[in-house]
């Protein structure tokens, strides 16, 4: 049925060219969109609705209620999808571009690709085995303490696999409306993240990273909202028709790939639990912080500041004292500020004259770490 043509035609008399005009505009954003027909066919009828109300005088509020409706809709990619990369040697050399050690992880997000890559090969020869890929890869919760990673590995998978990322952050959130939307006839109607998080990446199977889910809210009554809904979110079973409430339409999510990140399981409900996969990060050595601050930092860290390992040389010596900050500091991120306000410093030698290249010493360190910022205080 042609959306269009079904509409009653003698119904514009007396109303004004510019609201025809838009109605007209909703009417035509609607009918190429792909929107699931039926909800089309009712979103259809809100626009009917309008051209009624138009006719009468009684159009404005309505209008951006339909059209702020109508957008976020047709923004929502139904359908859309990106092929998956599933060649584990591109997906090892991906990570380990990335990311110094995490062996484990590396190895369990390979062997998942492995049987992807093997079920879409079956697949092929069987085109009604295509569903049972989004079955293959499980829910991921990343556990450790801050900076070991989590997040910056997740964004590696994304790209190893092809897939388009999007982080959604859940430390804090007191509403769980949040992650469900609120109702298109509510003030602020607008929404969850979730379906956001799809209308940024344009795709229906991306890598979304649900980060800090263990402090959602310190209300118990939200909090047990926000892992109820956490649970159809996660839950295979559940995810292919999950509403959200502003579209109040079920959204497939079973193609998502979801990663949860956490510093703690206090809080997460043991239903929620059951259906995730722990794998524990560890603390980084100082020697594997070496590795990484050599191999990873620094070469990233002159390339944004402009410069090269020809204008800084760093003696061999230093590397303890910028690794170690006061107290132990089980990620990298000290590290990298450290690192940071040390090529910052050397950068303003160079432009104030001082030959090249900058050599930093235990002796002069001090020069290029502020005393407080970690290493020597």
């Amino acid at each position: 049925m042609d959306l269009n043509t079904a509409r009653p035609q003698n119904s514009t008399r007396n109303i004004p060219n510019e609201i025809i005009s838009e109605i007209v505009e909703l009417r035509n954003k609607l009918s190429s969109s792909k929107l699931p027909i039926e909800l089309k066919e009712e979103t259809m009828k809100s626009v009917d609705r309008l051209q009624r109300m138009a006719k009468w005088g009684n159009y404005s509020a309505e209008f951006e209620t339909v059209d702020k409706y109508v957008d976020w809709t047709t923004r929502i990619p139904w359908g859309e999808v990106t092929e998956d990369n599933l060649d584990i040697q591109n997906a090892k050399e991906m990570m380990d571009s990335t990311h110094y050690g995490m062996d484990t992880i590396k190895n369990l997000i390979l062997d998942y690709l492995s049987v992807m890559q093997l079920k879409k090969i079956k697949a092929r020869r069987d085109p009604s085995l295509a569903g049972d890929l989004t079955s293959s890869v499980p829910v991921l919760l990343f556990l450790g303490l801050q900076g070991v990673g989590k997040t910056t590995i997740a964004q590696s998978i994304a790209k190893a696999m092809g897939r388009k990322f999007a982080r959604v952050s859940l430390g804090a959130i007191g509403d769980v409306r949040t992650l469900r939307g609120v109702p298109r006839y509510e003030i602020d109607a607008e929404p969850g993240q979730i379906v956001k998080a799809l209308v940024r990446t344009q795709s229906m199977n991306p890598v979304i990273l649900l980060d800090e889910i263990e402090k959602a809210s310190v209300n118990k009554g939200v909090l047990n909202d926000i892992m109820a809904a956490l649970l159809e979110i996660l839950d295979p079973e559940q995810n292919s028709t999950f509403l959200d409430h502003y579209v109040d339409y079920p959204v497939d999510l079973s193609q998502v790939f979801f990663i949860c990140t956490a510093n703690n399981l206090g809080g997460l409900s043991a239903a929620l639990l059951d259906r995730l996969e722990v794998i524990r990060f560890t603390s980084y050595s100082d020697e594997e912080k070496k590795v990484i601050a050599k191999e990873y930092i620094l070469p990233e860290a002159l390339a944004e500041m402009g410069l090269s390992k020809e204008y800084v040389q760093i003696a061999e010596e230093v590397w303890p004292l910028l690794i170690r900050p006061v107290g132990f500091d089980a990620g990298i991120r000290q590290l990298e500020r450290n690192i940071n306000t040390l090529l910052r410093s050397a950068a303003r030698e160079i432009v104030e004259g001082k030959n090249i290249p900058i050599s930093v010493t235990p002796e002069n360190l001090k020069k290029y770490v502020l005393p407080d910022q970690g290493p020597l205080s």
